[in-house]
């Protein structure tokens, strides 16, 4: 009975708390998990599809499991690119950033596309890209909390 009890709680505080997880909105297939922790850093870079210009999103998460958006950054204004938004705005190495943004989601949404979607990171290390994952299929990228053995809560 030690002996079980033991491995349950060893196996509960060894298991990541939360995981990113990114699935298929309609199947729920999963494509991409891994585990991550309050505070850490989210980069979703793309390609804007009228403007055609690289588009980075800077995100943190949360300790209720959603996602901020702290920063938006692009090379020039144009269709549906705001440009108010956040409450800074700067621009570095011919970038414009716009700062403390503050927006919080539950989970994105988006139609992956190998010519749009880039890069997918956590704290700098790359998790995903566009091309690895399956083309024109809508994906939902979340943070997930896990119970007891790994599981879902």
């Amino acid at each position: 009975m030690v002996i079980c009890c033991a491995g349950l709680y060893a196996q509960y505080s060894l298991s990541p708390d939360r995981m990113l997880v990114i699935r298929d909105f309609k199947t729920g297939k999963v494509y991409v998990e891994h585990p991550i922790k309050v505070g850490d850093k989210l980069f979703f870079g793309w390609i804007h599809s009228w403007e055609r210009i690289r588009w980075h999103e800077y995100y943190h998460i949360e300790a209720n499991n959603t996602l901020v958006l702290d920063t938006i950054c692009f090379p020039a204004f144009g269709a549906g690119i705001p440009e108010n938004k956040g409450k800074k705005t700067r621009v570095e190495n011919g970038m414009i950033y716009m700062d403390d943004i503050g927006q919080v989601f539950e989970q994105f949404d988006w139609i992956n596309s190998h010519l749009a979607t880039r890069d997918i990171k956590i704290n700098d290390m790359l998790l995903t890209s566009g091309r690895l994952l399956p083309e024109h299929t809508r994906l939902t990228l979340k943070i997930e909390k896990r119970g007891l053995l790994n599981g879902r809560k």
